[in-house]
This record gives C-alpha cells, structure tokens and sequence, in this order.
C-alpha cells in the first residue's frame, strides 16, 4: 500500500492569505534563518543567554563573524540583548524560532 505524503491534509491549517507586504516580511524571516551559522548561534543561545564569547566558544567562529550574525538577528527581533555590568547577554526573544527550526528538521528527516 502506497502512503500519500498529503494523508493530513484534511486536517491541515488552512492557509492564510497574506498581502504582499507580509509575504515580504515571512520571506526576509526565512532569509534570516537560511544561513547555517545564524541556526548554530540560535541552538546555541537557546538554554540560556550568552555573551559574545561563550558564543564564538560554542560555535567555533571567529568573533567579528559572530557579532555580525547577532546584530542581523536582534535587528530582525530574533534575539535580544540585556546588558548586566560589563557584559551583553544575548537570548532568543522567541521560542517558536526555534519550534520553526525544528519542524522543518522533522521534516527534512523524513525524506531522508
């Protein structure tokens, strides 16, 4: 018996229509998380919040790729940043970020 990869599809979230100016918005989101690095200082920051250099040890990147991967994300709303003394901590201003990640993981494991 052949299984239909759309066997839910009745019971599947109906599609909102989204005017071209969300489009654009969900578009540049997706832009965003397109690049593995960005994924990797997110996995990274998601437990607790870091500074700069706990990421770049985590990570294993250089610091000036980090902190233009950061800038990016807090910009975009992403991550935030909270001063405390001397140091940045950056965190995840949004779990579903990460929820996102994760579905389209599943679903890329499926295929495989």
């Amino acid at each position: 018996m052949i299984m239909s990869p759309y066997k839910n599809m009745s019971t599947a979230i109906k599609p909102t229509t989204l005017s071209d100016r969300q489009l654009d918005r969900v578009a540049q989101q997706f832009k965003l998380l397109g690049e593995p690095m960005r994924l990797k200082i997110l996995q990274t920051i998601c437990r607790k919040p870091l500074t700069v250099n706990e990421i770049v040890e985590a990570t294993e990147a250089n610091q000036s790729n980090i902190s233009k991967h950061l800038s990016l994300l807090a910009y975009a709303g992403i991550i935030t940043r909270r001063k405390e003394g001397q140091f940045v901590y950056y965190s995840l201003t949004d779990p579903m970020t990460l929820k996102l990640c994760e579905l389209v993981h599943g679903q890329v494991s499926e295929r495989d």
